[in-house]
């Protein structure tokens, strides 16, 4: 009698990744005018499943958020008129444009990041995916080399031409310390953020107004017009990071409005990353509570990125001596505010501003409690 065995059949190589989000302290606006930042990844993420498929060309992408699968020939890829995807597809591009060998592979994409909420879930997923196509097609590329691409993707395929913040901030992030990073040279420092008795908490304004978007891209050709002006009485000048206020004041009279105001946000901010990294090295929240609120006048008030929701949140906030300070956080228009608030009063805070809120627009609010956690894990698995 013939006995037939199975025929043992090889798993497929499996990569899992977790992409968190990420908060940024203080330095709105200044990562893409080579400034200096204060970010940090959280305990909110999104979870890939990625592993080959057997073919060479065809790859099956699946959200959580989005009912559609999203189909790729890579030999074939093209811009899509569905946002998420572009993403997605940005990233493939840059891979296939640098060499890279990958092929067919099936993903699978569960999110706990809200979009919208100026949380970074395009920097997540870029990164992520990423990560995990380095790792599960052994590319060999460098954190830093992840992040650049990335952001990459986003530029070319996206069009949002943002900084290296988010992306840096998804990849190399450390628990319970946030970076100071130098957008211009990339250098970095790890500052431990000893918070307590104080908590960052998060509010989600719950809206996207359409102006954030396009009005995103304007904020930077304004930068760029300022630096090009400086640059005919200061040669040397490549960017806001270059300036300072004498500077500025010397070319006031070449320099509409508009555009000085942008630039004195950004070399103001600026300022403000350094001092809040050094109230955060020296614990003194009371001096970092004020920077946040200096940011948020600026942000208002010169760089004009703020809503009539982000302003009641944060002008609400100042009654509350318990809360240290608030500002926007993100690239305005919408998402979430960022509150240093003590630990004792977030309950009684968050239902007293949740139904003010409520009552004057007619939104639920949304808070979100955060923890600063390490950048992009990957765990392989056969």
């Amino acid at each position: 009698m013939k006995i037939e065995t199975k025929k043992h059949i090889e798993p497929k190589p499996r990569v899992q990744i977790v992409s968190p989000g990420r908060i940024n302290l203080i330095g709105e606006h200044t990562d893409y005018n080579n400034g200096y930042v204060l970010p940090a990844a959280i305990d909110k993420c999104i979870f890939f499943k990625i592993e080959k498929n057997g073919s060479k060309f065809n790859c099956t992408i699946t959200s959580d958020h989005y009912p559609d699968a999203l189909s790729v020939d890579l030999r074939a890829i093209k811009k899509s008129e569905i946002t998420w995807e572009n993403y997605i597809l940005g990233v493939l591009d840059e891979l296939l444009k640098g060499g890279k060998g990958i092929e067919g592979f099936d993903c699978m994409i569960k999110s706990e990041l809200p979009i919208g909420s100026g949380l970074s879930s395009s920097a997540a997923l870029e990164c992520g995916l990423t990560s995990g196509l380095n790792e599960l097609f052994q590319l060999g590329m460098t954190k830093e080399e992840i992040a650049l691409l990335s952001q990459a993707a986003e530029h070319n395929f996206v069009g949002t031409k943002c900084g290296i913040m988010d992306q840096f901030a998804s990849v190399f992030g450390k628990q319970d310390h946030v970076i100071r990073l130098d957008c211009k040279s990339r250098k970095y420092k790890y500052i431990s953020a000893e918070l307590d008795p104080y908590a960052i908490i998060l509010l989600n304004s719950n809206v996207a107004h359409q102006l954030a978007s396009s009005e995103y891209n304007t904020r930077r050709l304004e930068c760029e017009k300022g630096v090009a002006i400086i640059r005919e009485n200061f040669p040397n000048v490549e960017s806001l990071r270059d300036v300072d206020l004498d500077m500025l004041e010397y070319c006031s009279w070449f320099l509409d409005d508009v555009v000085f105001n942008r630039c004195s946000f950004v070399l103001a901010e600026n300022k403000r990353v350094l001092a809040a990294a050094n109230a955060l090295k020296k614990c003194d929240l009371v001096k970092l509570g004020s920077l946040l609120y200096q940011s948020h006048e600026g942000l208002r008030d010169l760089y004009d990125v703020s809503c009539a929701e982000l302003d009641f949140l944060v002008e609400y906030s100042k009654r509350y001596k318990e809360v240290l300070g608030a500002r926007l956080m993100g690239g305005g228009f919408g998402g979430c505010t960022l509150n240093l608030v003590h630990k004792d009063a977030v309950t009684n805070y968050l239902i007293d501003i949740s139904q003010a809120y409520f009552d004057r627009f007619n939104i639920e609010l949304t808070p979100i409690e955060i923890a600063l956690e390490n950048g992009t894990k990957i765990k392989t698995s056969q």
